[in-house]
């Protein structure tokens, strides 16, 4: 374990490193002016130049960069351009958005998919083809069509569910788990799909094992031989699959939030980047960044744990 954690902190530092200069570079080369994006189109030239540089925009690029990554890792992710708020407060302020609708996606992801392709594997014949359909299909729908079909059959429609924004945990639980329900299910149900079609494939390739014969053969209960058994052997490769869908779902944030009107950072990283506001979209790069490696280094644990051979 502890070769993981080091081969994972050798890899991390290195990409980090790349993405916020990348970041940096690409955010700084988009057309457009950041002073004049917030004093606005009229604005004199006269007072744009002195609000760029009293931002500090007029330095060259790589002493701009400099000062960022200097301040950054003493903990100071600097100031917003456009607000003036410290970007550490902003993004905090709106993780626990992004967590939430990433995590209930995942909940819905594993537990349908898992549950779909098991059932697929045992039944076989229609069901197991229709398995195989929705997995195509899942994997083809657009989040954002699928969100709003949503929207349109039960927020308009059908008003069971808020159309749009976010109530807090702590403000009320109820209203929290419905204004979470549409935009969950936006992300997850197509993501769904690769891990009901990794389950099934994994459960019928270990139900042609030896092991199983045997254990059916020894009176052991069908529920236990796949449960305790079967599932467990073809764990790993679903583990695999959910650590990719993770990864596809921080982009998919971006497109729910947006739709349904979140304050996540998703939508914080769109306004970020149409104003130019530098600061705040390293600070949000950084976030999914770092949150998406350790993601990575939770499954590569996972994996190890439920494959012996990894280990050795």
């Amino acid at each position: 374990m502890h070769r993981i954690l080091f081969r994972w902190l050798l890899g991390a530092i290195p990409v980090v490193f790349g993405v916020s200069v990348l970041t940096f570079v690409l955010t700084s080369l988009v057309p457009g002016d950041p002073g004049r994006t917030i004093l606005g189109a009229n604005a004199a030239p006269a007072q744009v130049a002195a609000l760029d540089k009293q931002l500090g925009l007029d330095h060259p690029l790589p002493v701009r960069y400099w000062d960022w990554l200097t301040g950054a890792l003493h903990g100071d992710l600097g100031d917003s351009i456009t607000s003036g708020v410290p970007v550490s407060d902003q993004l905090t302020s709106r993780l626990g958005v992004t967590l939430s609708l990433i995590g209930g996606a995942i909940l819905v992801a594993a537990v349908a998919g898992v549950a779909l392709g098991v059932l697929s594997a045992l039944k076989g014949g229609l069901l197991g083809r229709a398995v195989d359909g929705i997995s195509l299909v899942g994997l083809a729908v657009p989040n954002f069509w699928f969100g709003l079909v949503l929207m349109t059959a039960f927020a308009v429609q059908l008003p069971v569910f808020p159309v749009s924004g976010y109530v807090p945990l702590t403000e009320s639980p109820v209203q929290w788990f419905q204004s979470l329900v549409l935009p969950v299910l936006t992300l997850g149900v197509p993501a769904t799909a690769p891990v009901a079609k990794q389950t099934r494939d994994g459960v019928l390739t270990q139900l042609d094992r030896e092991y199983v014969r045997v254990l059916r053969a020894r009176g052991i209960p069908e529920r236990s031989v796949v449960l305790r058994h079967v599932l467990r052997n073809a764990a790993a490769p679903i583990v695999t699959v959910l650590g990719v869908v993770v990864v596809t779902l921080f982009g998919g944030t971006v497109l729910a939030e947006t739709l349904f009107v979140m304050p996540g950072l998703g939508g914080l990283a769109v306004t970020a980047a149409q104003t130019q506001d530098i600061p705040m979209v390293q600070g949000v790069a950084l976030v999914f960044t770092v949150t998406v490696m350790l993601i990575n280094l939770l499954i590569e644990m996972v994996y190890t744990m439920l494959d012996p051979k990894v280990r050795t």
